[in-house]
């Protein structure tokens, strides 16, 4: 899990995200997930249009809720066994298409949406942990309300958004957004090391997404195995 996360200077700078506030899952994109993964798949696209939809004028707390229960709704799957690959971050729409995912696809999947709901980039971060008690890498998403206050924890493997003092089954390692890349501190932000666009995972997911949205196709089409 999370194989060559630092790499070279890939891009001089960020590509613009193709959610702008305004994200609709088109006629197109729908038959494409149908023709791959199948009916349930099309349903679970149309259900985030719907979490979308109803979600934009609710508190910032209200959202977050939403957000992770209605992803940890979707199972645990490895990137070898549902993609072939060691290590494979796939978008929010190839996640949802294929049913299931790791938990960088969790993690993920729950950033966008959250951004896509006008929650600042700034208050979310994508945090690399050692899972403790499974003495494993582990990805979750931090939530801060406040600059340097200690963020909440979105995460798979715990229902419930605790903060992060009372996780002490994780250890922060580093985290990113679409702004940056930090050394992770239990409390606050942590200190910032570089531009996230040194992630190459990180960048190719993004223009995966990208032309997701503007294409309408799901990107690693068909590879994921149908639910």
């Amino acid at each position: 899990m999370l194989k060559h996360f630092f790499t070279p200077w890939l891009l001089a700078s960020c590509l613009v995200f193709a959610f702008a506030g305004d994200f609709y899952v088109g006629k197109a994109l729908l038959e494409s997930v149908r023709k791959h993964y199948g009916d349930k798949a099309g349903k679970r696209m149309e259900a985030w249009q719907s979490l979308l939809d109803k979600s934009r004028g609710l508190s910032e707390a209200q959202k977050l809720e939403r957000v992770n229960q209605f992803f940890n709704q979707l199972r645990f799957v490895s990137d070898l066994r549902h993609w072939g690959e060691e290590d494979y971050w796939a978008t929010p729409v190839e996640f949802l298409a294929s049913g299931g995912g790791d938990c960088e696809d969790f993690s993920i999947a729950k950033y966008f949406t959250l951004r896509e709901l006008g929650v600042a980039d700034e208050k979310l971060r994508i945090t690399y942990v050692k899972a403790l008690k499974l003495n494993q890498a582990h990805m979750v998403l931090s939530y801060y309300p406040k600059p340097d206050a200690e963020p909440l924890i979105l995460d798979n493997l715990e229902g419930d958004i605790l903060k992060a003092s009372a996780r002490r089954d994780l250890k922060p390692v580093y985290n990113f957004n679409g702004d940056g890349l930090w050394l992770a501190r239990q409390r606050g932000k942590g200190v910032r090391v570089g531009k996230a666009d040194r992630i190459s995972l990180w960048m190719d997911l993004r223009k995966r997404l990208r032309l997701s949205v503007e294409q309408g196709a799901t990107g690693k089409a068909g590879a994921g195995k149908k639910p």
